[in-house]
């Protein structure tokens, strides 16, 4: 049993557990996916993968941590209130699972006293895995990840997402219009871990959108900050639903700069 609150340890337990979880998501998905219902909108799916996903990390946590407090896309949070809590996205990029696309993970975050201090992101569908302790660097397996060291935004591909709600797009689509003329190129590949990880280790120069919660970004947002990225939201304000940023520090000002302009936080 797992006694102790240090980030390598809480990190050893949240790839094991994130491991097997990924192996059922996958596990699930040749099976056929099935149990397909909405939540926030008809185009907000949640299948029977995603909550029985969720239920086994659950379980393994209070297997390992009984005290420990959970944040989870699919039951919501539970206990109110403890010193460790994770956060739990069991499988981002939902509607790629639907579709068998192959960018779909389970992302876990360890937050200690409020402060997020271990995460790991693993790619259910091809097995690649991201993991960061803070203070201690970030990983994909024994190769140490640093960002792109691009310093024009003009050359910078950069990523992004979309909400659910169709007024929300069509203003996330106006950022974009005013946006893409000012990049390399744009690249969406429908779940924010992933893309986090993508920008730590330079297979994404930066990446940003509205509409994420903790679960999004917890364990994709550590890794990114411990390979050198800065993760912010506009304006002074901390990554969170209103808006998540996330470039080498070279970037960040200038496509921060260009979302504000773009009042990229503002709309529905």
């Amino acid at each position: 049993m797992v006694t102790m609150d240090q980030p390598a340890e809480l990190l050893a337990l949240a790839v094991s557990v994130a491991r097997s979880a990924a192996v059922l998501a996958a596990g699930m998905r040749a099976e056929g996916v099935d149990a397909v219902a909405t939540k926030s909108t008809a185009t907000d799916v949640v299948t029977a993968a995603d909550r029985a996903v969720e239920r086994h990390v659950r379980e393994a946590l209070h297997a390992a941590r009984p005290g420990d407090a959970v944040l989870g896309e699919e039951f919501g949070a539970s206990p109110e209130h403890a010193r460790v809590r994770w956060i739990l996205d069991p499988i981002d990029g939902t509607v790629n699972y639907l579709y068998d696309l192959p960018q779909y993970a389970v992302s876990l975050a360890a937050e200690v006293d409020g402060q997020v201090v271990a995460g790991v992101v693993v790619n259910a569908a091809t097995g690649k895995e991201w993991t960061a302790v803070r203070g201690g660097g970030a990983w994909s397996g024994d190769r140490r990840l640093a960002c792109s060291g691009e310093t024009d935004l003009g050359q910078a591909l950069v990523g992004t997402g979309f909400g659910y709600a169709a007024e929300r797009r069509l203003h996330q689509a106006r950022v974009l219009a005013g946006l893409i003329g000012h990049v390399r190129d744009v690249r969406r590949f429908g779940a924010a871990s992933i893309d986090l990880c993508l920008v730590a280790e330079g297979a994404l120069d930066a990446y940003y959108e509205k509409g994420l919660n903790a679960w999004d970004h917890a364990a994709g947002g550590l890794v990114a900050a411990e390979a050198g990225v800065l993760v912010t939201g506009l304006n002074g304000a901390p990554p969170g639903p209103a808006m998540v940023v996330a470039a080498p520090p070279a970037l960040h000002g200038p496509l921060h700069e260009r979302l504000a302009e773009l009042d990229a936080a503002g709309g529905p």
